[in-house]
């Protein structure tokens, strides 16, 4: 178990302060046996895998590295604000209600969270959650906290050369 700061930032109307806490940190995500601590610039989401290590059961989802949103227009404007917001990718334990009442109930200690795949499209992102999870046939056994499988995906985003690289071999 590590040791680890974090910085919490807040900004009133007049100032800006930073607050350090000390925390133990027990959950993190692995790729390829390595610790990551931050997600490559050019990846969209990654595919990833949460095994309960208490009895081996697991989890296969996706998530989303930055979130689009927007603001209204300003005045005498329409097109929409848009802006991206980091996600909460670190702290995420997927979106199961069976899988994070385990996590609340063994603590997140008993959890190992692996990435799988980095996605660098949207629809990458889709087509491989979906493909791993139909793979591993996550809704025929109760070894997956996976309860259904939903995708949508359009054929032009999967086929398209500098998306691919790779996916469809």
């Amino acid at each position: 178990m590590r040791v680890v700061f974090a910085y919490h930032y807040y900004i009133t109307q007049r100032n800006f302060e930073v607050k350090v806490f000390g925390f133990k940190y027990c959950m993190h995500w692995q790729y390829q046996g390595k610790d990551i601590v931050e997600l490559p610039e050019d990846v969209v989401g990654f595919v990833y895998q949460i095994t309960n290590t208490t009895n081996g059961r697991m989890y296969i989802g996706k998530k989303l590295a930055r979130f689009r949103r927007s603001r209204k227009p300003l005045k005498g404007r329409v097109n929409k604000r848009r802006y991206t917001v980091a996600s909460d990718w670190q702290d995420y334990y997927g979106s199961s209600d069976a899988l994070n009442e385990d996590v609340k109930k063994l603590g997140k200690d008993k959890f190992q969270r692996e990435i799988l795949f980095y996605c660098k499209s949207k629809a990458e992102l889709s087509y491989v959650e979906a493909r791993e999870q139909f793979a591993r046939k996550v809704l025929e056994t109760d070894q997956y906290y996976n309860g259904h499988i939903r995708v949508r995906i359009h054929g032009s985003g999967i086929l398209r050369e500098k998306s691919t690289k790779g996916i469809l071999k």
